[in-house]
């Protein structure tokens, strides 16, 4: 079975279209890998296979390493991944049986310092929503105000993805169901607790998009874009005196999730609600300062009731 919409580039060998294809084949059907993802494969290994001249797949050590040497002016996080892609690669065919050794040491293992993720305080997000509630004061309400404030509750106040909040089919949202059973990045299915507000807000956008449509947030043929979401959140900022430059739709997803751990969330409920498949990824994403941790540990830890006993 091949994998939809995957195809190598044109520079690569028919060995290693073949090979990489059938890489991605299992990506897809044993790792659930997200298309993104299969894509991002697909893009680095047959730029490997071009820059070898259709070697790829029976390269050796000294051919990865002159391979390596033409990531040099890249990004520490661009070769990371790179070297990432190709030893998961090697370690396929070796587990196919198309290969008896590995080449992969020799690929170089940058040391990557994940940033800290922008993220927006309390008052920022007060200001979107007075800029919010200014344009639903209008009369008439224009029901693209009535979207906005679907969207914006959405993301901040249940950290969707971007792609997942675009993709919502039109009856996602139920108003007496208080959470929504999202499938997301790889395919897995989450729970996603709703507030009352965004729920409110869903209700009345919703009496805007015809029965008809298989999307809450309809655009065209199909859904509203991640880009064309982007710019709603950008233009909401200026009005809301936000620098748009420090905001996205990301951003709200992190603003929501470090609020609720600043608020004494518990950081495993906060890895299933954001959809983390490691809970390394929401300890990055999630940033607290030490202080924060310490008077959480001082304030809940049970010790220390046991100590306010002793005293």
């Amino acid at each position: 079975m091949r994998a939809r919409g995957l195809t190598t580039g044109a520079g690569a060998s028919g060995e290693d279209r073949q090979a990489i294809e059938r890489f991605l084949e299992m990506l897809a059907a044993q790792a659930g890998a997200a298309a993104n993802t299969l894509a991002a494969y697909r893009r680095d290994l047959a730029l490997a296979s071009e820059a070898l001249d259709g070697g790829l797949a029976r390269a050796d050590a000294a051919a990865l390493g002159r391979l390596a040497d033409g990531w040099i002016a890249l990004a520490s996080a661009s070769v990371a991944r790179k070297a990432s892609a190709l030893r998961r690669f090697f370690a396929f065919l070796a587990e196919e049986g198309a290969r008896h050794d590995d080449p992969s040491p020799a690929l170089p293992r940058p040391a990557t310092r994940r940033a800290l993720p922008r993220t927006l305080s309390h008052a920022d997000v007060d200001r979107l929503f007075a800029a919010i509630a200014e344009r639903l004061a209008r009369d008439p309400v224009i029901p693209t105000d009535l979207r906005l404030a679907a969207l914006i509750e959405l993301l901040y106040g249940s950290g969707l993805r971007a792609s997942e909040l675009v993709s919502l089919p039109r009856n996602a949202i139920h108003p007496d169901r208080p959470f929504l059973i999202l499938r997301g990045k790889g395919g897995k299915e989450r729970l996603v607790p709703l507030s009352d507000r965004a729920r409110a807000a869903v209700a009345a956008w919703r009496v805007h998009v015809a029965s008809d449509r298989p999307f809450l947030f309809p655009s065209g043929a199909t859904h509203l874009s991640r880009v064309r979401l982007f710019q709603l959140v950008r233009t909401l900022a200026a009005e809301a005196g936000i620098p748009p430059d420090r905001i996205s739709p990301h951003v709200l997803r992190h603003a929501f999730a470090t609020h609720l751990l600043e608020g004494g969330a518990d950081l495993r409920a906060l890895q299933s609600m954001l959809g983390h498949a490691d809970i390394a990824t929401t300890e990055i994403y999630t940033h607290v300062d030490s202080s924060r941790l310490v008077e959480l540990v001082n304030e809940r830890h049970p010790l220390v009731d046991a100590l306010r006993h002793r005293d």
